[in-house]
């Protein structure tokens, strides 16, 4: 077993710890192909180091055919030559180890690409096969089977059936490159467990869960509920598709697996499913914890932050983990732009974002200052809180959404299978900028593969790290305090005397108030004689007579 990583870490190092998720296609370029590659992360470590962080989660990095993003895997047991090789993963691994930083990698069970070893040798073999029951084969409706077996929608939009030379149909709730695997199947099983292994022994310290939710599906073969039934059943553990009772046993297998290693690997699921089913993904039987996104699709209102918080405490204490706190990643409009777009009743913070960027993000409908303010002021109230906080790539430079880019430019298989409805997720997987200046940015020297705005030169790295009071700065000071103040799981609410203003109190006299009004707000009773630590509002300030509009502050006292 090449076991890289260290022996006698903290168990439970994932409980409060701050993530940084790299999106490797995006992220730096050192061979100059146009797609970031490993040997680009392992040259940013230090950048990585000082920036703070606890652990990187790497999305998908495997041979892909790239018909949604690395997600449709061609193998789960190798690197995408296009952007590395085995070696540079084990350099990379060893690199982050060495400089204190856990690797997390994202793991793609739902399903495989269509150009897998299996899916190849399932269209070969035939119908009634045992390569084919790997997957979700059945016959179509129709006198010759010509109809798909259902009239389901794809998540991305087109049919969830796609058609095979022979006549039958297969099951694809993502893209049609993307077939659904049959988790009955135990050859299914014991693939995936050989791939945690693989994995592990090469120095992963933990495993992000792909569509967690959806690996146990209920009956393909028989009678299959129309479009509008499916969509109408409730999400209570029968459903077909989602969130059945049944994929809680395939996670306690995968514990069994997790535990083979000292100390064990941690996993965290990305379950979309209603609040009060989420603690059995993140229990210490299973896979130990499970992303709450609840402060993804929220407005910048102190009510709704409140009542998200005090629910998901509430979750992860009925569970045993350790809550996860996000405001960005690579499916969703950057929290920057999203804080930065009027409200609309009764539709969520990304809802307003994604018809934004539909009806053509047009930059007056945008006020990039309030939400650079409010995004700066939302990760430092999401810093405070107790369990781990998961960073997207570029959220620390303060990155926008990049709204405009060309039909001909965009990549997301969203756009494509949702023509006019749906403009897709590339407007937050543009590479990022390092460098003021140069073709990329310094993202590499092919250029980049989705095009970046000239904008991004004031964004850069450079630009920023010489900036006292930039958002990057300003990541670094709060990662470093978050670091040195973060204990326990307690959270005390605290009375401000204001509707717009929440504080509350953490362990070691730790105290994060936040203003999300419009105007400058009284300070709270309970901080008059603490000292200010951190400010998001300005990066150097030591002390505040008045809590400026769209910021939080920290105290301690």
């Amino acid at each position: 077993m090449a076991e890289h990583t260290p022996l006698g870490i903290d168990p439970d190092w994932w409980r409060q710890a701050v993530v940084y998720q790299i999106y490797p296609r995006s992220y730096a370029d050192l061979d100059g192909n146009g797609i970031g590659d490993l040997r680009g992360i392992t040259s940013k470590v230090p950048y990585l180091k000082e920036l703070g962080v606890d652990a990187v989660w790497l999305s998908p990095f495997y041979p892909s055919q790239l018909a949604d993003g690395g997600y449709d895997v061609d193998n789960y047991r190798d690197v995408d030559p296009k952007i590395g090789s085995l070696a540079d993963f084990d350099e990379m691994s060893a690199a982050l180890h060495e400089a204190g930083i856990k690797l997390v990698v994202d793991i793609v069970p739902n399903h495989s690409s269509n150009q897998h070893e299996w899916f190849k040798a399932a269209l070969a073999a035939g119908p009634g096969s045992p390569e084919r029951d790997r997957y979700i084969f059945r016959d179509g409706q129709g006198e010759n089977g010509e109809e798909p077996p259902s009239d389901w929608v794809s998540i991305f939009g087109g049919p969830a059936w796609e058609q095979v030379e022979d006549g039958q149909w297969y099951l694809h709730i993502f893209a049609p490159e993307q077939p659904d695997l049959n988790w009955r199947n135990p050859e299914v099983h014991e693939d995936f467990k050989k791939t945690f292994r693989f994995w592990s022994d090469r120095g992963v310290d933990g495993f992000r869960i792909d569509v967690a939710h959806g690996n146990a599906k209920g009956d393909m073969w028989g009678d299959l509920p129309s479009e509008e039934e499916l969509q109408a059943m409730p999400k209570d553990g029968t459903h077909p598709i989602w969130d059945r009772d049944e994929v809680h046993e395939i996670y306690k297998e995968w514990r069994e697996v997790f535990n083979e290693y000292t100390p064990p690997r941690t996993a965290v699921a990305e379950a979309w499913v209603e609040a009060d089913r989420r603690p059995p993904y993140a229990s210490p039987e299973e896979l130990g914890q499970a992303f709450n996104f609840d402060l993804l699709s929220a407005r910048f209102d102190a009510g709704e932050f409140r009542e998200i918080v005090t629910r998901n405490l509430q979750l992860s204490a009925r569970s045993g983990s350790s809550s996860t706190w996000v405001l960005s990643n690579h499916d969703v409009v950057r929290h920057a732009s999203r804080y930065g777009l009027p409200f609309a009743e009764g539709e969520s913070n990304e809802q307003v974002a994604r018809q934004w960027i539909l009806d053509g993000g047009a930059e007056a409908d945008l006020d990039r200052e309030l939400g650079a303010a409010r995004a700066r002021a939302a990760t430092l109230f999401e810093l405070a809180l107790p369990g781990s906080a998961y960073l997207y790539q570029g959220e620390e430079l303060g990155l926008h959404e990049v709204a405009d880019i060309a039909d001909e430019d965009r990549q997301d298989p969203t756009f494509f299978r949702s023509p006019g409805v749906n403009k897709g997720r590339d407007g937050c997987r543009v590479p990022l900028p390092w460098a003021r200046s140069g073709e990329s940015f310094g993202f590499g020297s092919a250029g980049a593969h989705i095009p970046q705005p000239e904008w991004f030169a004031d964004y850069s790295v450079e630009a920023e790290d010489a900036e006292e009071n930039s958002t990057l700065n300003l990541y670094r000071a709060a990662l470093a305090a978050r670091r040195r103040l973060q204990t326990g799981e307690e959270l005390e609410w605290l009375d401000t005397g204001s509707e717009t203003v929440l504080a509350f109190r953490r362990p070691n006299g730790w105290i994060s108030v936040t203003n999300f009004g419009q105007d400058a707000a009284a300070l709270p009773a309970a901080v008059a004689s603490a000292r200010v630590v951190l400010s998001s509002h300005d990066v150097t300030a030591s002390e505040i007579s008045e809590l400026p509009a769209s910021t939080t502050v920290w105290f301690q006292g």
